[in-house]
């Protein structure tokens, strides 16, 4: 299945469940919980505060080698705004993407994410805790601030 066939598909559309493709074309969804939903937005009212020139993206889909994988949140320039924004997912990953770990999610899951958005172009991979504890990381690793948004704070 491609991402515009699962977008369009009129089974899936009111799924309580956060979907991603794997490599092979097959759905993954993963449960979703109100306090993981209320750091996402968060995240998203902090990004406006601490960001300038671009947007955030919340529920962001990116065409990775495995497949679409879907940025919790996610800040794009206005520069890649101009690029992807009538796209069905992200040709290029936002600048910024955020993953909201949840119970399911593994450390090897989300390392390989963090890779597979920097290899679209990401130029920093946050993650937070359920806790809303943030680490940064750029290509080259973890960071002590963003170095995007220095300001942003490290608890949300």
């Amino acid at each position: 299945m491609q991402w515009q066939e699962a977008c369009e598909n009129q089974n899936l559309r009111n799924l309580p469940f956060k979907m991603e493709l794997d490599s092979e074309g097959k759905i993954v969804m993963t449960p979703v919980k109100v306090s993981r939903s209320i750091l996402q937005g968060k995240i998203i009212g902090l990004m406006y505060q601490f960001l300038s020139g671009g947007e955030a993206l919340a529920e962001c889909a990116v065409k990775t080698s495995e497949g679409t994988k879907v940025a919790d949140v996610a800040w794009a320039s206005n520069k890649l705004l101009s690029k992807i924004e009538n796209e069905i997912e992200c040709s290029i990953a936002p600048d910024i993407c955020v993953e909201v770990l949840s119970f399911s999610n593994t450390k090897n899951e989300i390392m390989r994410k963090k890779a597979l958005y920097f290899e679209e172009g990401a130029l920093e991979f946050w993650i937070c805790d359920s806790f809303g504890n943030l680490r940064f990381f750029s290509k080259e690793g973890e960071l002590d601030s963003s170095s995007l948004a220095p300001s942003f704070p490290l608890i949300v």
